[in-house]
């Protein structure tokens, strides 16, 4: 796994087009978490870690506008102190995306870039690999990530998600399970990271679909998508990114995040 560090310097990453941006991230943020309350606040290197995921989402090019969407005034006072822009969001939202959505409904935008805000190590090299389809296929409505699995644990650690694809990378299923079977000889196996690029109209439709028996059975939205019909371009990277679940995914990051600012 690559990791660097992105140094303070302009929120934003780059101007803010109010009139028409292409590209906006936008960062799902609640504060309350089972297993990690405050999470988003969670100090790394001196900053929230909402706000590393902030600085690594502006630094991708080919983003216009980056936007932190959270029901919680804590999480919004901390993106304004360090001179990024925040929406307060339902509470009442099942979901990432459908926060997602209820932001989207006010942008002028073609594409929308759901980052989530547990990964203060995404590389901003994924967040373009993710977009990069779109530049040359104007049917495509949806893409995510994966990478080669390279750790045998995580084919039965049901908090890796894995995925399987056609041919042509296109998402055939997602699942907590070791997918595909190894029945003879160790087939290639991939990780899910749980970046998305939406066009921002189907989105919108998406996130009015009722859930389905698949995505409620295996507790992951986007297979909802599939289960309508709708295809996934899941992008192959080597890049990786560490969401931080745990508390023990909180100590690793800071150690990481550490280690980085020495270098």
């Amino acid at each position: 796994m690559v990791i660097f560090v992105v140094h303070p310097g302009s929120p934003s990453g780059h101007p803010d087009k109010s009139s028409k941006a292409s590209v906006v991230v936008v960062i799902p943020a609640r504060y309350e978490s089972t297993r990690l309350p405050g999470k988003p606040l969670a100090e790394i290197d001196g900053r929230p870690m909402i706000e590393h995921v902030y600085r690594r989402a502006a630094a991708a090019p080919s983003v216009d506008r980056v936007i932190v969407a959270t029901d919680d005034a804590r999480v919004r006072r901390a993106v304004e102190a360090f001179g990024g822009n925040a929406r307060m969001t339902s509470p009442a939202h099942r979901s990432g995306t459908d926060r997602l959505a209820e932001v989207a409904e006010d942008l002028d935008c073609d594409l929308i870039v759901n980052v989530q805000g547990d990964e203060p190590l995404i590389d901003p090299g994924m967040i373009e690999e993710a977009i990069r389809p779109f530049g040359s296929d104007a049917t495509l409505m949806m893409a995510t990530v994966r990478r080669p699995i390279d750790r045998a644990e995580d084919l039965d650690d049901p908090n890796v998600v894995k995925v399987v694809t056609d041919c042509d990378g296109y998402a055939l299923y997602f699942s907590r399970s070791p997918i595909p079977f190894n029945r003879d000889a160790r087939p290639p196996a991939y990780k899910h990271i749980g970046l998305y690029v939406y066009r921002r109209e189907f989105l919108l439709a998406f996130a009015r679909l009722e859930p389905t028996p698949l995505e409620q059975v295996e507790s992951l939205e986007q297979l909802r998508a599939l289960e309508h019909g709708f295809r996934i371009k899941a992008v192959e990277t080597l890049h990786d990114s560490i969401g931080v679940d745990t508390p023990e995914d909180l100590k690793r990051v800071r150690r990481i995040a550490l280690e980085g600012s020495r270098a």
